[in-house]
């Protein structure tokens, strides 16, 4: 039982879970970086310089154990609970509208216990387990529109429909890419996903023009300069982000030496702290970030396409994908790929809904790293059994009197 014991958890992608683990401790010690002088000059944070990176101190002690739990519970059992994850995620988007805390005229985040909970970072989480759950099930009917993609379709368009009503577009666009890509990793039909994949192009451009402020982001990133205010409008964010990456240079100012986060920078704890990091650590330790990202997304894959479980496979799959966005879509805010948008950067931006997602899902994953291991294990089993068994009864056979 020991050595069983032992062999499991020699089997858990280790990589990840050291890659996770140096993120998280790098995060505090950036967000303490970034937050500290900002902290002490404003009254929202009670004027103390410690107060993200407490908070970030509390939520990593509650999450990073959670990860470590959930490495070790079997991710087949989350099937079971598909539909009851679909109709919280559904029911939290509907609270948030009705009882939501308004910010900037929308409605994110819900206040439950005393805690500042972000509805939709757990819905893209809990739609992602009915879909895979229902394509890992009804696998050969995922070709046909009615069976397959339609009901797919529909769970997509009600989860990103309540995410648009708070409003929040790249939430909804995050999902949206996400329900796409798992459809297709699902076995949708080729000619089916391409056609909808106009369609989201189309739906994404009429969304963007037909609220100004939104419209005005999408053009804005492209000349933040040229905002209509001399860059203290619409673009000031970006171009501030700007300053400060080109100030970086090669190997950065210094910790604790950011120009920007001096209160010209504006959420410089959770969006676009990537960019006093470019400031503070230079481009190259912007790369060795990114690579460390990188490293996750990568195994995360490959752990996808080594599972023999259907349901694992996806999964796996969709909790890669989602973070890959996650990431993706910051940088691309943050280095004015993307209009501007308000994501957090996992594991090192401020915020506890988004931290002990991340870290949640990142243990499911690292136990489907670990069932992978244990199939692999098992097949490989009988092949190594069987060529003795045969020379055993050949050699009986040979010692036999004639």
């Amino acid at each position: 039982m020991e050595r069983q014991a032992r062999t499991k958890l020699h089997r858990m992608d280790y990589g990840i879970l050291l890659t996770v683990t140096l993120l998280c401790a790098f995060g505090l010690v950036m967000l303490f970086s970034a937050t500290y002088y900002s902290a002490q000059n404003r009254a929202v944070t009670n004027y103390d310089g410690y107060y993200y990176l407490r908070r970030q101190v509390v939520y990593m002690l509650i999450a990073y154990p959670v990860m470590l739990l959930l490495s070790f519970f079997d991710y087949r059992r989350l099937e079971r609970f598909k539909v009851i994850g679909f109709l919280v995620s559904v029911g939290l988007l509907v609270a948030v509208l009705i009882f939501g805390r308004e910010t900037n005229g929308a409605k994110r985040w819900i206040v439950i216990a005393g805690q500042s909970i972000q509805p939709s970072e757990i819905a893209k989480f809990g739609m992602m387990l009915y879909m895979c759950a229902f394509m890992a099930r009804r696998h050969a009917v995922m070709r046909d529109f009615k069976r397959g993609m339609l009901p797919m379709l529909l769970v997509i368009g009600v989860i990103c429909g309540l995410i648009m009503l708070q409003p929040n577009m790249s939430m909804a666009v995050i999902v949206g890419l996400m329900g796409y890509a798992l459809l297709f990793a699902g076995g949708a039909d080729v000619k089916q996903m391409l056609l909808l994949g106009v369609l989201l192009v189309a739906l994404f451009f009429l969304f963007a023009v037909i609220e100004p402020y939104r419209f005005q982001r999408l053009t804005t990133f492209t000349d933040p300069w040229n905002d209509g205010k001399n860059g203290l409008g619409s673009g000031y964010q970006l171009i501030q982000s700007f300053y400060a990456l080109g100030s970086g240079g090669l190997f950065g100012l210094g910790l604790n030496n950011s120009r920007q986060k001096l209160l010209y920078m504006t959420y410089g704890e959770s969006d676009f702290i990537f960019a006093i990091l470019g400031e503070e650590l230079g481009f190259v330790g912007a790369v060795v970030v990114l690579s460390a990202y990188g490293f996750i997304i990568f195994r995360g894959l490959r752990i996808a396409l080594r599972c023999r479980d259907r349901f694992g496979s996806l999964l796996a799959a969709g909790i890669t994908i989602v973070f890959a966005l996650q990431v993706f879509v910051n940088i691309g805010v943050v280095t004015g790929v993307m209009p501007t948008t308000g994501q957090a950067l996992p594991f090192i931006s401020s915020g506890g809904s988004s931290l002990l997602i991340f870290l949640s899902v990142m243990g499911v994953l690292l136990n489907i790293s670990r069932s992978t291991g244990e199939q692999a294990a098992a097949v490989s089993a009988p092949r190594r059994g069987i060529p003795q068994q045969a020379g055993r009864s050949g050699r009986r056979a040979a010692s036999a009197p004639r």
